[in-house]
């Protein structure tokens, strides 16, 4: 059965958040402006057509002060960036108190969750526990796959009085390897239609549940950024996109078919997605009439709302998961 759990307790036992993007990343596309800102066991029923195997995980109420956890006794690191891991091929994450802080992930309601199946698609799916209609975001990982750091993430965000599934597009598989991880971003980014058909019908059967209300968003980071784009590029008919640091579009034609508004986050630093390709993107959006902002961090690098890896900036992650709870709060609610 689902298990309810207070997302504060299970937030505070967190090691790492997000999972990490990797180093080579899908082409950027062309072109280049934009706002600059500067960071200070059990088969259950989930619904009428959703089978669900629920989760196991226990939540632990071990705090910041006296949890240590890193990426050591012999476990398999996840989410390092390739060429940031220690001699040793450990990393060490940011600790989970901080970022419950920069995640603004206090205070949350308590959360259902089950791993799970939507209209076909596989993921995970976190929910509000009181009963009630909620709006719905579907969640879309990095090139390392559906891990519990992107779990995590989707547990921050259901806690905030969402329906979130965060979508599977690797079947199963989950990697730390990055050269693994760039043959699954490309063996999805070589059939597309593919991709877009899961997600779309976990669109579709988010709608569908007796929970949710009409509104749907897309989210990704990295990879996943790429792919919400791509979803809102389709006919899943979404009422707001979002994505971070993911590859762009910039073709007024296509742009035509996105759904806004839009929220884009970047960093100025990012020499996978870069600003000249950021700027372009704007410019473009601008053109053909659709609601959008976008945000670029001043020094931050590719995947800086990473915690795990060097190259997170807390204070731009902060602000850019602020302005997101604020979008998604003004596009499904208001």
């Amino acid at each position: 059965m689902e298990r309810a759990v207070t997302v504060t307790a299970v937030l505070l036992a967190l090691a790492v958040v997000l999972a990490g993007c990797g180093a080579t990343q899908e082409p950027a596309g062309d072109g280049g402006t934009t706002t600059a800102t500067t960071a200070t066991g059990e088969t259950t029923t989930v619904d009428g057509s959703t089978t669900a195997t629920t989760t196991t995980t226990a939540p632990t109420t071990t705090t910041a002060e006296s949890e240590t956890s890193t990426a050591t006794d012999g476990a398999e690191h996840v989410g390092c960036q390739p060429g940031e891991l220690e001699k040793d091929g450990e990393c060490t994450p940011v600790l989970s108190g901080s970022n419950a802080d920069i995640f603004d992930a206090t205070d949350l309601v308590a959360i259902t969750t089950a791993e799970t199946t939507v209209d076909g698609t596989p993921g995970y799916l976190a929910r509000p526990a009181e009963n009630g209609t909620y709006p719905a975001v579907v969640m879309i990982h990095e090139w390392w796959g559906l891990n519990d750091n992107i779990r995590h993430m989707a547990d921050v965000l259901a806690g905030h009085g969402y329906v979130v599934f965060a979508v599977d597009l690797y079947d199963g598989e989950v990697t730390t390897n990055a050269s693994r991880a760039g043959e699954l971003a490309g063996q999805v980014r070589d059939n597309p239609e593919e991709a877009v058909a899961k997600m779309s019908r976990a669109v579709s059967g988010l709608r569908a549940m007796p929970y949710t209300t009409d509104a749907v968003a897309s989210l990704g980071w990295c990879f996943g950024g790429g792919q919400s784009l791509q979803l809102s590029l389709s006919d899943a008919d979404l009422n707001a996109t979002v994505v971070y640091y993911g590859s762009l579009v910039t073709d007024a034609e296509t742009l035509q078919r996105v759904d806004g508004p839009v929220l884009g986050v970047f960093g100025a630093e990012d020499t996978s997605i870069p600003v000249a390709t950021v700027r372009e993107f704007d410019r473009t959006l601008d053109e053909v009439g659709v609601d959008h902002e976008i945000h670029v961090y001043e020094g931050a690098p590719h995947a800086f709302a990473n915690p795990s890896g060097e190259r997170f900036h807390p204070e731009a992650t902060r602000d850019a998961w602020a302005k997101t709870l604020r979008f998604l709060e003004e596009s499904l609610r208001d």
